[in-house]
């Protein structure tokens, strides 16, 4: 028991948690919640890259370096096997000028997407809010059983104490003692059960709150009779879900897909139809060829293969040969008359374009149709979602009704099994009743008790979820 009592007083050394606490700390920490931050910045992303594309495009380009064997001079675009040192710039611009909607439409089904996936945010906390709730009460349900397995330890050790007190004065037989010495160890070992219990809610707690299992951690226990609840006949299930299907963030969420999904039809749509751009450009190179003419001669005349014929005689054509003397420029004469070649090369372009979808496999109808496709998967995802919530609604408000009459019920149980131990307590105080009697009414009353403690938090639970589809939110 020492033993045990440390376990408890390791786990529970720290700050304590509420619900509020915890919910707040797991909307903030658990992986689903940032997974679906993620998506949503990536969804605001790909806004943006929309409206932008509504903007004109502008590209600058230029290139420097030297031609080699056979290629193009870039300046008079003859073929050469000159050696050529060449640099040149262009800046090209673009815009569409209409596309039947295609960019507008882009624009509104990507900022309806990315209020979706902001909203989805929402949805994932609040999933995991209600997770938060279902394991917190858990760890007080278990906390409280682990109390009253302790008390029913320290009644049983009692009771064992002056009957053992009794036995040795010979006013009882052993076989009294015998039998609450049994009861003890099984309480001991209801306790230990009990404990195990409790500490196995709190590891799953904290892991939902993706908190280190190391880590000193103590849930705050609020008396039940002071938690707020709202009155079960202001949470009529037909005026709830009405309320829900506005404030619930999964139903934000797929009205948001649902009218994206209205808009991508009409964007795919515009990929039929032509396409009216405008589009400019400037440029301008320069080429210089690696060698240069230091000196010439002249050689011998050579017959060019012609005939001048003078009276009756004809007389052969020759041409004198020059032949040159060439070297390697230095750097600053490969860039010699770098100015003037730009200048002289300097070009400008503008023009419209248009483009007709004519034959492209297929891609512009089979997106066109996927669109429509999508717009129905949307569709009938809202209907399912509309319709489980509904489910869940009134499944709540039964199992409420439930939990209220269950603890009701129980409530009443804990009495009568009250009256009847303290009645066979005093049976046994006087030898009316032996032993097994006591215990077994001592059995009853511990029941009783955890199956009153069990429905309390069950209603409690049943009605923080129905005030949850109110949108109040969770609160203790």
């Amino acid at each position: 028991m020492c033993f045990s009592s440390i376990i408890v007083e390791a786990q529970t050394t720290g700050p304590k948690w509420d619900l509020r606490r915890c919910a707040d700390y797991a909307m903030k920490n658990n992986i689903s919640v940032k997974q679906a931050e993620v998506q949503a910045r990536i969804s605001a992303l790909q806004y943006q890259a929309n409206k932008l594309a509504v903007y004109p495009t502008a590209n600058f380009g230029t290139s420097l370096g030297m031609q080699f064997g056979r290629s193009v001079d870039p300046t008079t675009n003859q073929f050469t096997t000159t050696q050529l040192l060449f640099n040149n710039f262009n800046v090209s611009s673009g815009i569409t000028l209409y596309n039947w909607g295609r960019l507008k439409n882009n624009i509104v089904s990507s900022e309806l997407s990315a209020k979706a996936a902001a909203t989805d945010i929402e949805r994932a906390a609040n999933d995991i809010g209600l997770n938060v709730a279902t394991f917190y009460l858990a760890v007080l349900s278990s906390k409280q059983q682990l109390e009253i397995t302790q008390a029913q330890i320290s009644s049983t050790a009692a009771q064992l104490s002056n009957t053992r007190k009794r036995v040795d004065a010979g006013a009882l037989p052993e076989l009294n003692a015998a039998e609450l010495e049994a009861r003890l160890a099984t309480d001991s070992s209801n306790y230990f059960s009990a404990l195990s219990n409790f500490q196995q809610n709190v590891l799953n707690l904290k892991a939902l709150l993706n908190l280190d299992m190391a880590e000193p951690f103590e849930v705050e226990t609020p008396t039940l009779d002071k938690i707020p609840l709202d009155k079960i006949a202001d949470l009529e299930p037909a005026a709830l879900y009405k309320l829900a299907l506005t404030n619930q963030p999964l139903q934000k969420v797929n009205d948001f897909r649902y009218k994206s999904a209205e808009y991508a039809i009409k964007a795919a749509k515009a990929g039929l139809y032509p396409t009216i751009s405008l589009g400019g450009g400037l440029g301008s190179n320069f080429a210089s060829s690696t060698k240069k003419i230091t000196g010439f001669s002249l050689g011998a005349p050579q017959a060019t293969g012609q005939f001048v014929t003078v009276g009756t005689t004809n007389y052969t054509v020759f041409e004198p040969t020059l032949q040159l003397q060439q070297g390697k420029k230095n750097m600053s004469e490969l860039w010699d008359g770098y100015g003037v070649q730009m200048d002289n090369n300097f070009r400008q372009n503008v023009g419209f374009q248009i483009n007709v979808p004519i034959f492209n496999n297929g891609n512009a109808r089979l997106n066109y149709e996927n669109s429509k496709l999508q717009l129905k998967q949307a569709e009938v995802a809202k209907t399912q979602a509309d319709q489980r919530l509904q489910q869940d609604i009134y499944l709540a408000y039964n199992n409420a009704v439930t939990a209220l009459q269950r603890m009701n019920a129980s409530e009443k149980s804990v009495q009568t099994a009250e009256k009847s131990f303290n009645y066979a307590q005093k049976r046994y105080d006087v030898g009316l009743i032996n032993t097994l009697d006591l215990i077994t009414n001592q059995n009853n009353l511990l029941q009783a008790k955890l199956t009153y403690l069990n429905s309390q938090f069950e209603y409690v639970f049943r009605m923080k979820l129905l005030e949850f589809y109110k949108g109040q939110g969770l609160k203790m």
